[in-house]
């Protein structure tokens, strides 16, 4: 009976221990020799570190690993650590920052078969690549195998020291091919698939932009994964072409606004934009804006019936043709303006609703006829330009803003009326201020010459009385001899 029993007991024992390890398997199972396990100090002993593996099974790596250059431990309980598991068993997992310093052909030959990383220095450059030591032994990175981009100076990774994976071991270690690209794009990927499982629309984040296209910008936002930003998304303001406003290496931010899985995990399309990360502009406009205002603005765009201006970052205003200007008549918007300049305006109108605003160029340079009777006053002989002759008579230009009239019948007093129609637009002529209504904007001229031709007639006919008078005493004086 008691040989059943023992036989029973350890028929017990070996399902339990086949079930622990069972058991154990499944705790381990996420990890693999070779990956990067990034946990928490939970205990230091005396010669062992423990580490919080994220399973049921801590990690242990040898403190003196951890030693600086003091031969002190740096860290401390509930520190984190990032290591590499270079072994797993049912009960622990070993991990180490990397194979390095002194090591036998089996350390080396196990970190191949296993993909552990090992710590090289980069020695020199050699042709295609660069020679590293790696536990005091000679292997050769292909210069493609030393980072994720192009290598374009060799020489800024010599004297480095990195951790590199073995991709070839051959004639007992006498030749040894290292990649440090390969365990770079390992990471990489664990990166990707932790970001991807991260990001979702309406995220914010920052980005560097990589490339400008004339369609838009790509923008990596992790290591290996880009999103696009349309021409559309990158301000409120328009933009006809991306270096306008950004150029590749720039660091900015971004929201996502839009995801598209493809068939495989790998083919995601981003959709970003930079302009909504600040928000709509017209949104706040009342609160940035009231009518009567006087600002700048940059003149983005000339149409027949006005000039539109940007007066902030996406929004624009409208100024009407018959706001541009008191001082002259205006056919067309390129007669003030044109797109690229700053101009000065005033703010008419504000409707947020509708996203529109009514400018004036105009009322900004000030209205010339506020002051003109203190310029201008009746009986007043002043030169103009002649701006243009129509049949009833020829609009007159004073100052800039200030037109009067020549009436056709103010041309016939004249004392010579041929030699004024003889004039042309642009050309200089004397008036006389004849009515001034500035209620109306309204001056009435007459020619500068018929006040001249009144005044000699005057002088003239009082020149006549001054002569008759002396005659006649003259006559009388004689009268006067010839009686004696």
């Amino acid at each position: 009976m008691s040989d059943d029993f023992t036989s029973e007991t350890n028929g017990e024992k070996d399902n339990f221990e086949t079930l622990l390890e069972a058991y154990s398997s499944r705790m381990t199972k996420d990890i693999q020799v070779g990956d990067k396990v990034r946990g928490e100090i939970i205990a230091i002993g005396k010669d062992t570190v423990f580490v919080d593996t994220g399973t049921k099974i801590d990690g242990l790596v040898e403190k003196t690993e951890l030693l600086d250059d003091d031969g002190q431990l740096p860290y401390k309980e509930g520190d984190t650590l990032e290591l590499f598991a270079v072994s797993l068993t049912g009960s622990e997992i070993r991990l180490s920052r990397a194979l390095s310093g002194i090591g036998g052909i089996a350390a080396l030959e196990d970190a191949f078969e296993n993909e552990i990383p090992v710590e090289g220095t980069v020695k020199d450059q050699i042709k295609g690549g660069f020679h590293v030591e790696i536990m005091q032994r000679r292997a050769f990175c292909p210069i493609s195998q030393m980072d994720l981009r192009f290598v374009e100076n060799a020489i800024d990774y010599v004297g480095e020291t990195y951790l590199f994976l073995i991709t070839e071991f051959e004639e007992d270690g006498r030749n040894i091919v290292i990649s440090r690209r390969k365990l770079l794009e390992k990471e990489q990927e664990k990166g990707r698939k932790a970001f991807f499982g991260e990001i979702a629309a309406g995220a914010q984040m920052e980005g560097r932009i990589t490339k400008l296209m004339p369609f838009g910008v790509f923008v990596e936002l992790f290591p290996g994964v880009e999103g696009m930003i349309h021409l559309s998304e990158l301000s409120w303001s328009r933009v006809e072409k991306p270096d306008e406003i950004v150029a590749a290496g720039d660091v900015i931010p971004v929201k996502v606004i839009g995801i598209q899985k493809g068939e495989h995990p790998e083919q995601v399309k981003i959709a970003l934009s930079m302009k909504q990360v600040t928000g709509n502009p017209w949104e706040t406009v009342n609160d940035g804006f009231t009518e009567g205002d006087t600002l700048t603005g940059k003149v983005t765009r000339c149409k027949n019936f006005g000039a539109f201006v940007e007066i902030a970052p996406g929004i624009e205003g409208l100024v009407h043709i018959s706001e541009m200007s008191y001082r002259k008549r205006i056919l067309k918007p390129e007669d003030v303006v044109n797109p690229g300049e700053t101009v000065s305006v005033v703010v008419k109108e504000i409707d947020a609703v509708k996203r529109r605003i009514s400018l004036s160029i105009k009322d900004a340079e000030g209205d010339p006829w506020l002051d003109v009777q203190e310029k201008y006053h009746v009986g007043q002989v002043v030169e103009g330009n002649i701006e243009k002759k129509e049949p009833f008579g020829y609009f007159v230009t004073l100052a800039p803003g200030i037109t009067g009239l020549l009436p056709k019948s103010g041309i016939k007093r004249s004392p010579q009326p041929s030699m004024i129609e003889k004039l042309k637009p642009g050309n200089t002529i004397t008036v006389v201020i004849e009515q001034l209504k500035p209620d109306e904007r309204r001056i009435t001229l007459g020619p500068g010459d018929s006040r001249d031709e009144g005044d000699w007639r005057g002088f003239a006919k009082d020149t006549q009385k001054s002569l008759g008078s002396l005659g006649e005493k003259l006559q009388q004086a004689l009268a006067s001899r010839k009686d004696r």
